[in-house]
Parts: C-alpha cells; structure tokens; sequence
C-alpha cells in the first residue's frame, strides 16, 4: 500500500503567501477539542467551573507545541519552520508544565489537575498520532507484513537511502531510491492509546486515591511507546538498541510507581478543589 501526506493548499495569503494545513495541524486541533470536551465532561460531572477546561486546553497548546518544538531543534539542529518537526516528549513536557502554572495560578491542587488529564491526555496522543499518520511520519522499520506501508513523500520518504541514514540495516547493494514497506508504527500507538483512554475513563470513578490515574497513565503510555520504538525507523538510539524516547519512557514509568505509591489512599483536597473551582454564579437579568 502506498500513503501520501494530506496537505490542504488554501492558496496565496496576503502577508503569508502560499498557505497550506496538513492533516497533522488538523488532527491536533482535533486532539485538543476532544481532549478539553473529556476535561469539561468530568468538570460538569462534578459540579465544578467547566471553564476550567478551556484554560486547560489553552496552557497545554502554548506550552505543549513550544516544548515539542523546541525539543525537536534542540535533537536535530533544524529550522523550527521544518513541516512537522515536533517531537511528543518535548510537548508532553512543555504541556505538562503549562498545566501546573496554570493550576498553581488558580490554587488548584496538583492531584487533582494531573488526574482530571489523564484520560484526556490518551485520548488527545491516539488522536495525534492519526496526525503524524496523514503526514507520513513517525514510521517504523521495513515489514513485509500486509498492512506494512510505503511513504514515497514522507518526512522522510521510506527509500533505501533515508531509511539507512535513520540506522535501519539494508541488504548490501540495494538502490538508494528503492522505496520501502514500513510498519504503520503512528496506527499502533494510536490503538494502542486508544485502549489506555478506554481504560482510564472507565476507572475514573475509583477508590485508590485521586492522581492514581496520572500515575497509571505515565506507566500505561511510558510502556506503549517504549515497545513501539523498537519497532521505530530512528537514528538516535543512544543507548545501545535504545532510543531516546525509550530511554524517557522508562524514567516516566518510574515517576509513575512512584506516585502511584505516594498517592494511594484518600485525598483531603476536595474542600480546596471545591473553592478553587466553584461553578459561576450564572447573572440574572432584571425584567421590566
């Protein structure tokens, strides 16, 4: 099967010239609606200031696209104007921490913000790797496998000559410019979360203590994409058969049991939660 990148060509820009939206810049605003709408249900649900949830989203997109960005120049030394160019540690960071501001601001409890994002944050990382899907990048290794894909336009393209300059071992002599079927490594993350979301907002209502679900979330997606990078076309296996992004994954899945121990038990924040996040008095209008 061969796949070519989704570019939408809107045309000439005054100021901006040619203007193009790819499926990745859809999808990730895609990613963030479902996400905040997930936030706001779980707001509602408990009779809290749903517009919580819009200040969640907003603090994650700035800080959540600058650190995936700045990541990525900060691995590969490129123009942050490059198409694509955002690495997912980079934005789950920069994301995470334009959160805690934002929670730290409102005097809402870390707790309770890491957990009311957990579920959403699976759900919005399976929606963003369809993204990385339809501008063909993020791919793994040759496969012979039926579903395995050809990105003749990808970032980069799956030829012989890219594939070998990311560390994917070819049989001697093959043409540079043979192009390559590749494990569709961006659809697996995306069921794979999928699945993570599914478990998280079905154990939502649990007993082991509020933030539990961001510690199972750093542990239940630190392990997806640490078997999946093995599958990954990468050049930056620092470690040995390692990667960088494997190597991140495993200290988040420790910070997990970590505060999946730390965090057991009852939470005595809800008075705090309460206060921080009352609903809105909604104005009434005087009739005359």
């Amino acid at each position: 099967m061969t796949v070519y990148p989704l570019v939408l060509h809107l045309g000439r820009w005054p100021l901006i010239g040619n203007f193009d939206l790819t499926g990745y810049g859809v999808m990730m605003m895609v990613a963030f609606l479902m996400a905040g709408w997930a936030i706001q249900l779980q707001l509602q649900r408990r009779q809290l200031n749903a517009e919580y949830a819009a200040d969640i989203v907003m603090a994650a997109v700035i800080g959540g696209l600058l650190g995936a960005k700045l990541w990525y120049v900060a691995l590969t030394g490129e123009s942050p104007f490059h198409r694509g160019g955002f690495v997912w540690y980079g934005g789950f960071l920069g994301g995470t921490a334009g959160i805690l501001a934002l929670g730290w601001l409102k005097r809402v409890p870390v707790r309770f913000t890491l957990d009311l994002c957990a579920a959403p944050l699976a759900l919005g990382y399976a929606l963003g790797r369809v993204g990385c899907f339809l501008v063909n990048d993020d791919y793994g290794i040759p496969s012979s496998l039926p579903w395995a894909m050809k990105f003749p336009q990808g970032l980069p393209p799956t030829t012989a000559a890219e594939l070998t300059a990311l560390h994917v071992h070819l049989p001697a002599g093959t043409p540079p410019d043979q192009l390559f079927a590749v494990h569709p490594t961006e659809i697996y993350e995306t069921v794979a979360m999928l699945l993570v979301f599914w478990w998280l907002w079905r154990a939502r209502e649990h007993p082991l203590g509020t933030g539990w679900l961001a510690a199972g979330y750093l542990m239940l997606g630190g392990l997806e994409r640490f078997l999946v990078e093995f599958l990954r076309a990468k050049d930056d296996r620092v470690l040995g058969p390692f990667t960088l992004a494997q190597a991140t994954s495993g200290c988040l899945m420790l910070v997990g049991v970590y505060l999946l121990n730390r965090w057991r038990g009852a939470d005595t924040s809800g008075a705090e939660v309460a206060k921080a996040l009352a609903p809105r008095p909604v104005a009434s209008s005087a009739g005359g």
